[in-house]
Order: C-alpha cells, then structure tokens, then sequence
C-alpha cells in the first residue's frame, strides 16, 4: 500500500482552512533532503506557516511538501520530503495531527500467529490521539 501520511497532510490541510485557522507543519530538519533556512531550525525541528497567505506555489504531493516563503524578507524555496513532516496543526487552538515514524505504508503481516490461532504479531491496532 502506498503511505497515508501525504494523504493525510492534504486533508487536516483543508480541514484547518476550512475553519479559518492557520496550518503549521513540524519538520524533522535532520531528516535527508529536507531544504529549510537553517537559521531557523532549533533543536533539529523547524515550525513552518504554510497558510496560503504566508505561501507561494504550495505543493503537498505524495513525496514531498514543496513551496516558496520568505525569512527575513528573502524568498526562499523549501522541500521537505514527506517523511520528515512530523505533524500539521493549527496555530490557534493545536488540533492536527503528530505522525509517528512507522508510516512507511508496508502492508501489516497477515500470517497466522506461532500456534495457527489466526492472530499476527504484527497486526495494527488503534489508539485515541487527542
């Protein structure tokens, strides 16, 4: 299966703009290819406004966040691989979501269990995030 996670930027995306608020992004900046200011980056992480008024030329595809901004009065291209978005939120209120490492989108094992009870090791389980 292809990774959830671009498909999931794009929605809490229009899910944040749709309700008037302004969408940050949380960047692993460690992570390889991830083009940012490094001036802004602290502790390994950058915080980015990706509202389409701070924006230009947004693209959130399916391999990476891609747009131009400008720091400190300088247009600057950013990349951002999609595996190094950590979390999109809203500025106002921090509803969004954090991305765990894990979302490589391998499809979970579906073999039978060590004593063929028909339970995996590695099956999915769900979790409330709030």
């Amino acid at each position: 299966m292809t990774p959830s996670r671009p498909y999931l930027i794009r929605a809490l995306y229009e899910w944040i703009l749709d309700n008037d608020l302004t969408p940050y992004i949380l960047v692993d900046a460690s992570f390889q290819g991830v083009e940012v200011p490094p001036q802004f980056i602290e502790n390994g992480k950058i915080v980015l406004n990706v509202a389409p008024r701070a924006v230009q030329g947004l693209d959130l595809g399916n391999s990476a966040v891609a747009f131009e901004a400008r720091f400190s009065g300088q247009a600057q291209l950013l990349y951002i691989p999609i595996q190094a978005v950590m979390a999109i939120y809203a500025r106002e209120n921090g509803q969004g979501m954090m991305f765990g490492e894990d979302d490589g989108g391998e499809t979970p094992p579906t073999d039978s269990g060590p004593a063929g009870d028909g339970k995996s090791e590695g099956r999915p389980s769900l979790r409330v995030v709030k």
